[in-house]
């Protein structure tokens, strides 16, 4: 019998994670032998677990939510430069006795764009929200030269302070252009809470895109918002699955298929 391999995700909470579905099927299609399971844990004991885990021969890799992924950043390890930058981590690998730290948020939101065709070079951006999961995406958006992206934010000090690690601030401010936008991202929880209120005075046509970074198994509030003004309406179901993507081929040198396994999500969501 092939080895198994001790692998999950840790987040609070934890039970909506899609995350064992995913990458069970991502090993079972890849031929791999995998234990993965959703582990909810208290902050308190976050590095504790995080030892714990590692110490089991068997342990290969962990996926990291939230609230854990700062946490997750600040780990005795080797850091890539993204995740180090954005100061949060979403893949944990052991390699030869020594935490590696990831993050293939930004590179997974960007493969989904890539396969909706959706090329954001020299457009104009709204990203709506300053959270974490707007970092995890903006260092790699603004790495794929956009024209500007303005972060509109309830708080507009926090917004601010994530315009500040970024050197050109025509490209990342919190200005709202009076041109049109191209590409609308919901990082908002708010967008998934139910709580989501559409931002004013922005201009947008028929052909701008929305995105939700959040997803559901129904519609976002954002995304029903969004269709009301665009046929061209996405969550964040296709970036779930293109970063376990990317942090399967981490941990094991495969690219596992995306296809099959959004198509068992969409199917999910009827």
């Amino acid at each position: 019998m092939s080895k198994k391999y001790k692998l999950g995700v840790i987040g609070n909470p934890i039970e909506h994670s899609l995350s064992p579905f995913i990458h069970s099927r991502f090993a079972r299609n890849e031929n791999i032998n995998i234990d993965y399971q959703a582990y909810k844990v208290e902050e308190i004991n976050f590095s504790n677990f995080i030892k714990e885990f590692f110490s089991d021969n068997s342990a290969k890799g962990l996926n990291v939510t939230l609230p854990f992924k700062s946490l997750a950043a600040g780990l005795d390890g080797i850091i890539s430069e993204e995740a180090s930058f954005i100061n949060a981590v979403n893949t944990i690998t052991l390699v030869d006795k020594k935490i590696r730290l990831a993050s293939t948020d930004g590179e997974g939101f960007m493969n989904d764009l890539r396969s909706k065709n959706i090329d954001v070079a020299n457009k104009n951006i709204l990203i709506l929200g300053a959270g974490a999961a707007v970092e995890s995406i903006l260092f790699t958006l603004y790495n794929n030269k956009p024209k500007n992206i303005s972060i509109l934010n309830r708080t507009q000090d926090k917004a601010e302070k994530i315009c500040l690690k970024y050197d050109d601030k025509r490209k990342v401010n919190t200005k709202i252009l009076d041109g049109d936008y191209d590409l609308v991202i919901n990082g908002s929880s708010a967008g998934l809470t139910g709580a989501f209120l559409p931002p004013k005075e922005i201009k947008i046509t028929s052909k701008t895109i929305f995105y939700d970074l959040n997803y559901s198994l129904g519609d976002t509030p954002f995304c029903e918002w969004a269709i009301e003004n665009s046929n061209l309406v996405y969550d964040g179901m296709g970036m779930l699955a293109h970063q376990a993507a990317l942090s399967f081929d981490i941990w094991f040198g495969v690219c596992p298929n995306i296809d099959t396994v959004i198509d068992d999500l969409k199917s999910l969501k009827q």
